[in-house]
């Protein structure tokens, strides 16, 4: 059990603002023996090695009707049915690669008095509810963790009266398990996202925790660069090692693409394809929702990206060149095109097949959202059913996730495949498989 009793002197040291900076460098001394594997991603297709993932808990139980909205969400979900379908979505990863979650995770580096001492300084300090750190101090690791997730509960004539109204003194993390938001591989670093909404922001003192301490991981985030700039994962996918593309809308603005042509502005011969998104409906909020690669030579589209048409009439797409320090921008037609002059020839499957209406329909509930296992190898939502048919026809064997977690088939049986899994409530969080999966580690292609 680890306890934390926290005298006037150690109280003094934790909240001496003075102190507290030195915290990052008391966190090298944990020990990075234990690293269980490398940070390195290079593209969105290689074979995964590993990824963390993040069980929903009880903390998407934690809204009502009326704070849906504040929480990013435009329902609340029965856990119940959440729970049954996620347990198929981790059963394919379990069953495919190594599998880490962020609350295991979480819970071990919170036994290092230091980290704890800082993480829990940071959080609440972040909620403006100081007051609570010694009282969280003195509390084992296991139950630091939980209320750092699942939030700690408003207690009448011991809380000031201002969070009796949202109930909580420490928000919940309500869209944890979206673990690709807060947090990026981008090759042998990760970019701890400059999240755009307040209720998402603490989730980046875990993740940089997580990195940091656990994987010794570089981070690098955007807003330290610039007050005003704004990433999230959604928006960044790997081309190649020489290659990002960046979606820039209401989550990642121009500023947070120009940190990333910055960090890269020294690399030879170094393309960023951005493509700017509408800013409504919320189905656009990501880059991912519109597009995902599904083979070094396959890609699912939303067609009236490539189209330029409804939604992305006028939207630009720009292909940033940078080579030793110099940086040229180049207007595209759209990304099939941009990804052309980069060598890279895509031939696309689009989501919801070649109807316009069930386009939408399907686009809406995360269809364009896939995750690759490995080079044609993905995962998706089975209830996207015209978007699973156009990949059938285009050559990908259908798999149901149930048969792969339980063994009865393998994705290594198959030059390409898309394994399905059922998702009625988990798309009306706002997000599908590639929103869900933070990949650790890939083979180089």
């Amino acid at each position: 059990m680890h306890f934390c009793f926290v005298c006037p002197a150690v109280a003094i040291r934790l909240l001496s603002s003075k102190i507290w900076l030195i915290f990052d460098i008391m966190y090298m001394k944990f020990d990075q023996n234990k690293t269980p594997i490398k940070v390195n991603v290079t593209s969105e297709t290689g074979r995964l090695n590993a990824v963390l993932l993040h069980r929903p808990g009880v903390e998407i139980e934690r809204m009502t009707p009326a704070n849906a909205h504040e929480a990013l969400y435009s329902d609340i979900l029965s856990k119940e049915i959440v729970d049954n379908e996620y347990r198929w979505f981790s059963g394919v990863f379990e069953r495919t690669t190594k599998v880490f979650y962020v609350s295991d995770i979480l819970e071990q580096l919170l036994e290092d008095d230091d980290l704890c001492a800082s993480l829990v300084t940071q959080s609440c300090r972040a909620e403006g509810c100081d007051y609570l750190i010694d009282e969280m101090l003195m509390q084992d690791a296991k139950t630091i963790a939980r209320e750092l997730i699942e939030g700690f509960p408003y207690r009448a004539g011991k809380d000031p009266d201002r969070y009796a109204e949202r109930r909580y003194v420490l928000r919940p993390l309500y869209n944890l398990f979206f673990t690709r938001d807060a947090s990026s591989s981008v090759f042998d670093r990760v970019l701890v996202n400059s999240m755009s909404f307040d209720v998402r922001k603490r989730e980046n003192l875990i993740y940089k925790s997580i990195f940091k301490h656990y994987f010794g991981c570089e981070v690098m985030n955007a807003q330290e660069w610039n007050s005003a700039a704004r990433t999230e994962g959604g928006d960044v996918q790997i081309g190649r090692s020489d290659l990002l593309c960046i979606g820039e809308g209401i989550r990642t603005n121009a500023k947070g693409i120009e940190f990333l042509a910055h960090t890269f502005k020294d690399r030879p011969r170094f393309n960023i394809i951005a493509q700017q998104l509408p800013h409504q409906p919320d189905s656009f909020i990501h880059l991912d929702m519109v597009y995902t690669f599904l083979d070094r030579d396959r890609c699912m589209m939303y067609e009236p990206m490539l189209r330029k048409t409804a939604e992305f009439a006028g939207k630009r797409t720009t292909r940033i060149e940078i080579d030793n320090g110099k940086v040229k921008y180049h207007d595209c037609k759209n990304m099939l095109e941009a990804l052309k002059q980069v060598g890279m020839e895509m031939e696309p499957v689009f989501c919801g097949g070649d109807d316009l209406w069930v386009q939408q329909r399907e686009q809406w509930h995360s269809g364009a959202n896939f995750f690759a296992l490995a080079p044609g190898k993905v995962i998706g939502y089975r209830r996207n059913i015209h978007t699973i048919e156009a990949l059938d026809r285009a050559g990908f064997s259908v798999l149901k996730a149930e048969d792969v977690a339980e063994g009865r088939v393998s994705i290594d049986d198959y030059k390409r495949c898309v394994v399905t899994f059922a998702g009625s409530e988990l798309p009306r969080a706002g997000g599908g498989a590639r929103c869900m999966t933070m990949p650790i580690n890939r083979d180089e292609l």
